[in-house]
């Protein structure tokens, strides 16, 4: 998108949404949730739905892990 990247944003990549949408990322195995916003294409590895931003993977409880399994909802604005 352009947008410089911020670690402490709530943001995400995805491959195919479009840049601004608000996704709601739901972490399957603690039920935490967080909304991020859609600004970069990714993830570029095989396998994985979305990429989140330090902050956002922060609150869904996940910096240790790395990965979770999730639920990703699109927000209608």
């Amino acid at each position: 998108s352009g947008e410089r990247f911020n670690k402490n944003s709530l943001t995400a990549a995805h491959r195919q949404l479009p840049f601004g949408p608000r996704v709601k990322v739901t972490n399957l195995s603690n039920d935490k949730s967080v909304v991020a916003r859609i600004n970069d294409r990714g993830p570029h590895t095989r396998g994985r739905l979305i990429d989140l931003s330090q902050a956002a993977a922060s609150q869904l409880g996940m910096i240790r892990s790395g990965t979770a399994r999730v639920r990703v909802q699109a927000l209608n604005d």
